[in-house]
């Protein structure tokens, strides 16, 4: 009478299965094994269900019942390889597959099944080689492979995940993470990639919170333990960092923010911020090259790290590197179209357009601010030093380029004595532009006009290679 009853609900169970009602036939049975609890096939049949409900852990028990119940139950020991294949333990699964060749030689599903495993083994190996050379894209292509078989196997997950992390590819590691804490919200080493993600994302007081709650699940998991370490001691540093430049110790700001950079140089985007950090101390500092470098490091880093390109962009303008500063401001307007960028790309562009002119303050040795007297001292000393009588005696090349460096003395002299000229010189403006022609002037006409000579002037030689200038 029990075992009619017991086979009824299992026939029961039968029919929901093939209606694909896997809760209902997975109830059903139950019963029956509730009936008869030594019948191997009625725990073999509940474990195809529990595998068609995605519960291998379950399916595993009752298949290892199974054939704890009848050793020769060739299925039984088909679906625990199967479900260790599944779980990602291979080596279990191939232990039962090929229980199941002895059983039944030419079972084609076991010899499938049994390729499918000694794949796995080969992938994990892979992947094990690969993230000791931090080959991480190599690690996700062999994990992805070895999930194709083991599709319930967190342990892969994971190994994905953190590599996925390593690789800066936050969201897809954050996601793979998130699915397995939605199934184990205890999942230490879930638990561990989140915080990764949020270290890596420059969240560190998060990532410490996920990595101390990973190591409240397991005390003894050493990745969790280090990470927390780290993201501690870079977050310290950082902020040592900080209130030393805030304070104007631009110095010990600069050892601060190098130290940090230290710590962890995985960590793309703190150390780009921290490489931004030490370019900003070092402008402070006008270590200006360096700044440049520290700038350019971290965009290689971080290619959409718009306060590098400016900070950088700004170095560029203060080292007079204009082609460089415009290429960073046009990247910086590219991305970000404000008011502010825009201007700073006009004037990129306007000292570039006037660096590629004659730097007439350059030609007469005064800076860009000189006052009137100082342009006159200026003028006055050059054109002392290149006029043509005081190298008569030399070779006719530097005579040569000493007469032209005279005339454009007195061209520089001629646009910056002249208000109207000088205003139009310093916007950038082309001066021939409302007739001014620079080039309309005698440079002998300006020298006689500015020294006032009316009885004429001579070099006088005072010795071997020195003059003196004498009126007449």
């Amino acid at each position: 009478m029990t075992l009619r009853e017991a086979e009824g609900f299992k026939e029961q169970g039968n029919a929901f299965y093939i209606n694909k009602d896997y809760a209902e036939a997975f109830n059903y049975y139950s019963k029956a094994i509730d009936m008869c609890p030594k019948n191997a096939s009625y725990y073999g049949n509940r474990a195809a269900t529990l595998m068609m409900l995605y519960r291998y852990r379950e399916a595993l028990e009752d298949s290892q019942q199974a054939v704890r119940l009848d050793n020769d139950f060739m299925k039984g020991h088909l679906r625990e390889g199967k479900c260790h294949l599944s779980l990602g333990n291979a080596m279990a699964a191939s232990r039962c597959f090929q229980r199941v060749l002895e059983l039944e030689p030419d079972n084609s599903q076991a010899q499938q099944e049994l390729k499918n495993a000694e794949s796995i083994l080969e992938y994990e190996k892979m992947a094990e080689i690969g993230f000791e050379k931090r080959d991480f894209r190599m690690v996700v292509f062999c994990m992805d492979r070895a999930l194709e078989a083991a599709a319930a196997c967190h342990r892969f997950k994971i190994l994905k995940a953190e590599c996925l992390a390593l690789l800066g590819r936050y969201a897809e590691a954050q996601s793979v993470a998130s699915d397995i804490l939605r199934i184990d919200s205890t999942n230490a080493d879930a638990l561990y990639v989140r915080g990764l993600c949020l270290y890596y994302e420059d969240c560190i007081e998060k990532a410490v919170q996920f990595f101390v709650q990973a190591l409240r699940m397991a005390p003894d998991h050493d990745k969790a333990r280090l990470a927390c370490r780290d993201a501690k001691a870079l977050k310290a540093k950082k902020e040592e960092g900080n209130t030393a430049f805030k304070e104007g110790n631009y110095d010990a700001a600069y050892e601060l923010y190098s130290e940090a950079l230290t710590i962890d140089p995985n960590n793309i985007k703190t150390n780009a911020k921290l490489y931004c950090n030490r370019a900003t101390v070092g402008s402070k500092l006008k270590r200006l090259e360096q700044a440049i470098e520290d700038c350019t490091k971290a965009i290689k880093l971080d290619e959409t790290y718009v306060k590098a390109y400016l900070r950088r962009a700004q170095c560029y303008m203060d080292t007079e590197q204009y082609e460089e500063a415009v290429r960073d401001y046009e990247k910086v307007y590219q991305t970000e179209k404000t008011k502010e960028h825009k201007h700073l790309l006009k004037h990129a562009q306007l000292e570039l357009k006037k660096s590629k002119r004659k730097d007439y303050y350059k030609v007469l040795g005064v800076n860009k601010n000189a006052t009137e007297d100082e342009i006159k001292k200026g003028y006055r000393k050059r054109a002392l030093l290149h006029h043509p009588d005081r190298h008569s005696g030399a070779s006719p090349e530097l005579q040569k380029e000493e007469e032209k460096k005279f005339k454009e003395v007195g061209e520089a002299f001629s646009v910056l004595s002249d208000p109207k000229k000088k205003s139009r010189y310093d916007s950038g403006q082309d001066l021939e532009d409302d007739g001014m022609n620079v080039g309309d002037f005698d440079a002998n006409n300006i020298f006689k006009a500015f020294f006032g000579s009316p009885g004429g002037f001579s070099f006088e030689a005072s010795g071997p290679g020195n003059f003196f200038f004498q009126f007449g």
